[in-house]
């Protein structure tokens, strides 16, 4: 049997089945994905029809022709016919058919869901009537996010008019550039917060990652391909509404230039050097289903035009950068300026500009391509009473929910609420500081509520903050007179 003869048998197996009945709603759902070559792992766009073998294993056509000319080149029997029908393929080392048995065929990662026809996709991803507005956009912010007007009054108009540059066409001839943005604000102020709120509001794929484990190809770390593929699982494999996510990549300033010279930077200029064309907009090929690439993983090519990227860190010491920038006009005189004036300001990174970050080591190249850059305040006392209260999701209206579980009220005083406010701001670390101190204070008494019935409400004092006192607790029935004469919030 010849070669040519040979295909013919092998594409004879590999047609469908014409008769076959109505297809089940599981089957339709397999149909948009397609198939990966187990060998080269190309997916069936780009490699065109797969010929199936047994194990539910696919090979694309050429990888099916090399291994015939090697078949014929070490030789052919009949023999090794009846081996292939029986799964196995003749003097081919690196399709090891035996170690699938229990594999259960084609793993989940080895598919990826098709691409849509630019029409329907256009329709789903690019109506620009279905994005908010930018003051509706910024209102819903509000709802989450404490303070940070300008920042959120930025992002809003920020991502409203990248959503129009990706509904818009180009026929005129005129193509508006990507509006990636760079947040730079103190730890705790609620940058990644803002971008979460963000992506559950505009409900697209978003993907959080970090840049401190990125690192320059060829060396132990994430790739920075990565980044995208985080996207592309966030999206479940769809190609298609990946292009149109958002990323946000956080602790953007660990890979800023290290002033050390004497060693290799393999996380810090090389990495920004390697993400320029992501961020501008280049088609790349990323892992499917895992973070780096390797020969087991299928790879596809996703375009990163349409992709928005945030970056946002707490840039520490730029701080210094800004001051020896202001202080340079201080001069001995009676008009000079003191040399401590700008100690004291906590929001002295709102007069961060491009050089001060480029000082601070990231390239020129880098900071061109994330035009929009703003900054974030740090939190004061105010703000941060206001954080305890205000959001849809504060913390105090979280253990309030615990403890209605038990049938428990709880209440905290103004005194207690800038107790803990004062106490967090204390610890320079923003808004987590909060947590802390809260789950502190709560231990003793989600511990001993539960054993007592007949407590009805409890009220959190500025006292019992500051380690004073007791909470004052509200037995049912009893007024509340009756209530601080007890001694029960002592107990606690």
């Amino acid at each position: 049997m010849g070669e040519n003869d040979f295909r013919e048998v092998v594409d004879e197996k590999t047609e469908p089945d014409q008769t076959e009945a109505k297809v089940t709603a599981g089957e339709e759902k397999e149909n948009d994905y397609e198939e990966i070559c187990y060998i080269c792992h190309r997916p069936e766009h780009t490699a065109g029809k797969m010929i199936k073998i047994p194990n539910n294993i696919s090979i694309c056509r050429d990888c099916m022709q090399r291994t015939f000319d090697s078949m014929n080149n070490k030789g052919f029997s009949l023999d090794d016919m009846m081996n292939f029908n029986m799964g196995k393929l003749p003097n081919i080392s690196m399709i090891n058919l035996t170690d699938l048995q229990n594999f259960g065929g084609m793993p989940a990662s080895q598919k990826i869901k098709k691409k849509k026809t630019k029409e329907k996709a256009k329709e789903a991803v690019f109506d620009i009537r279905a994005i908010p507005a930018p003051h509706k956009i910024k209102a819903s912010l509000d709802e989450h996010v404490v303070g940070q007007d300008y920042a959120k009054k930025v992002m809003s108009v920020a991502v409203y008019n990248h959503y129009k540059r990706v509904a818009g066409d180009t026929a005129d001839g005129i193509e508006i550039e990507k509006s990636n943005m760079l947040m730079i604000g103190p730890t705790g102020c609620g940058k990644t917060y803002l971008v979460k709120t963000l992506a559950k509001l505009l409900d697209v794929p978003l993907a959080i990652t970090d840049a401190t484990s990125l690192t320059e190809a060829g060396y132990i770390g994430d790739d920075i391909e990565s980044v995208v593929s985080k996207l592309l699982a966030a999206a479940d494999n769809d190609v298609e509404r990946a292009e149109h996510g958002i990323i946000f990549i956080d602790e953007i300033d660990k890979i800023a230039k290290k002033r050390n010279a004497n060693q290799r930077d393999v996380s810090g200029e090389s990495v920004q050097q390697g993400m320029l064309k992501l961020l501008e907009g280049a088609e790349v090929e990323v892992p499917v289903g895992a973070s780096s690439k390797n020969a087991m993983v299928p790879m596809t090519m996703v375009n990163t035009k349409d992709i928005l990227f945030i970056c946002g860190g707490a840039f520490p010491e730029l701080e210094d950068i800004i001051k020896e920038r202001l202080n340079k006009a201080a001069a001995i005189g009676f008009k000079s300026d003191l040399k401590d004036k700008y100690d004291d300001d906590e929001n002295i990174l709102r007069q961060v500009t491009t050089e001060d970050v480029r000082k601070f080591g990231m390239i020129p190249e880098f900071l061109g391509r994330l035009p929009v850059m703003f900054t974030l305040d740090a939190l004061s006392e105010d703000m941060l009473v206001r954080i305890l209260t205000e959001p849809r999701n504060a913390i105090t209206k979280q253990y309030q929910k615990l403890l209605a579980m038990d049938e428990v009220k709880l209440l905290f005083d103004d005194g207690a609420l800038h107790a803990i406010a004062k106490e967090a701001a204390e610890k320079k670390v923003g808004a987590r500081a909060l947590r802390s101190i809260i789950e502190e204070i709560m231990l003793d008494i989600m511990y001993e509520i539960p054993k007592d019935d007949n407590i009805g409400t409890v009220t959190i004092t500025k006292d019992y903050v500051e380690k004073k006192g007791g909470p004052v607790i509200t037995v049912r029935g009893c007024s509340a007179l009756e209530d601080k004469n007890r001694a029960v919030g002592e107990a606690i």
